[in-house]
């Protein structure tokens, strides 16, 4: 599935309406920029940071010049960002931000907040390394970090898949069986500033999709008075963590549901994950966001050799779809998995998507051999040869049936 793979010159009818979409050159910030205004959130709070700020101050435009009636909050920090996020959401409010690296670091605190108390608020998150030292450039430790916070994590390749991904996250975080937070994940600078073509829907389609939201036990019903966050001691909070890990599991089916009806809707192909070229192959990597466009490319070029090479691209990260990914890799003779951060004093020193994948492969039975290349950290380029080489290494690992090693720093200077 690649987005966006119509002719630039036409428009497209979208199915069942006489609505047509357009084609623009958009940045990836733009991009979800653009899918901000259409959704028009109640409440918008943010305080810009490299490489998200020309989101921000692209929405600052919007509601400057009246596009969106959104309640535009300024606030002097991140920290400060997400505190009025959840005051907001939790009055009953549709709420979006966007914020990276440090900045989410400085949120540390509130993401707990937010999910605890089921609050459906929308981030766009570009992903860029953490400090020390000070770095600005991509990679995948702050989104990777976060990934115990109680969120839901989608992934996106590029601008047309961050802007989807944003309309489709306010459907699924504000199902009433989920309730939590969504973040929308793209790679700093590599699409959030690289411009390419991106089909924009009929506004009035996007609005029939994403609907209104009407808060269940919003803070200001004053007919009905509650209260939010309370002490919770042994008596209340297991129960409230389980309530909590019910919404996570729903949120599985709630995301496959909303993915069917806005494939219906925008003749697109979303799932938990795309596979590529799979079908047949005997070899794979496991690759998320910018990397996968490239490494498609590597799959092309091996195919062309004989060489029966396949991908798969996680677009759900949490909850982490363990039994679909297992199934999808079952028939492979190995899997190279690329992670682009490093849980450090984990097993091995692996990256996080190779510990979720093992453990899900182990636990459904996959016996096939994994290796876990970690790469691009701060930003470092990851060539079309490099990738190829992770497909030579995994073929000779097929012949073999052992890994030759856990875990490999991919590009680095030893």
């Amino acid at each position: 599935m690649t987005p966006g793979c119509a002719s630039v010159w036409s428009k497209k009818y979208a199915p069942g309406s006489e609505a047509m979409s357009s084609f623009e050159a958009l940045s990836g910030n733009g991009a979800v920029a653009t899918a901000m205004r259409q959704n028009n959130p109640d409440v918008v709070a943010a305080y810009p940071i490299t490489p998200p700020t020309s989101t921000v101050q692209t929405f600052a435009g919007f509601v400057a010049d009246g596009l969106v009636d959104t309640e535009f909050v300024t606030v002097e920090s991140e920290h400060s960002a997400m505190s009025a996020c959840v005051g907001a959401s939790a009055a009953g409010a549709r709420v979006m931000t966007a914020t990276s690296s440090q900045g989410l670091a400085l949120m540390w605190e509130i993401l707990y907040i937010a999910a605890s108390n089921r609050c459906p608020i929308v981030m766009s998150l570009v992903s860029r390394a953490l400090s020390a030292p000070a770095n600005i450039h991509c990679d995948h430790a702050d989104v990777m970090g976060m990934r115990d916070c109680g969120w839901i994590i989608l992934l996106s390749e590029n601008g047309q898949e961050a802007y989807d991904n944003l309309l489709q996250a306010v459907r699924i975080g504000e199902h009433p069986d989920v309730l939590l937070p969504v973040v929308v994940c793209q790679d700093g600078f590599i699409t959030s500033h690289g411009v390419e073509r991106v089909e924009v829907y009929d506004e009035p389609e996007v609005k029939e999709l994403v609907g209104e939201y009407h808060a269940g036990w919003p803070l200001l019903d004053l007919e009905n008075p509650k209260t939010y966050g309370p002490v919770s001691f042994h008596q209340h909070y297991y129960e409230h963590k389980r309530q909590q890990i019910d919404a996570m599991q729903n949120a599985l089916p709630v995301i496959q549901d909303v993915a069917r009806e806005f494939n219906q809707k925008f003749s697109r192909e979303y799932g938990l994950f795309e596979a590529y070229r799979l079908e047949d192959a005997e070899v794979a990597v496991v690759v998320a966001n910018s990397t996968a466009g490239t490494a498609k490319v590597v799959v092309d070029q091996l195919r062309q050799e004989g060489v029966r090479a396949g991908l798969v691209k996680p677009r759900v990260f949490r909850p982490f779809p363990g039994k679909e990914l297992a199934d999808a890799l079952r028939a492979l003779k190995a899997v190279g998995v690329l992670d682009r951060s490093v849980s450090f004093g984990a097993m091995d020193n692996a990256g996080p998507l190779y510990l979720e994948l093992v453990a899900a492969l182990a636990v459904h039975d996959v016996r096939i051999p994994v290796m876990d290349f970690v790469y691009g950290i701060g930003g470092r380029d990851i060539l079309p040869h490099e990738i190829e080489t992770v497909f030579r290494d995994m073929l000779r690992v097929a012949g073999t049936g052992r890994a030759e090693r856990p875990v490999t720093y991919l590009g680095v200077r030893e």
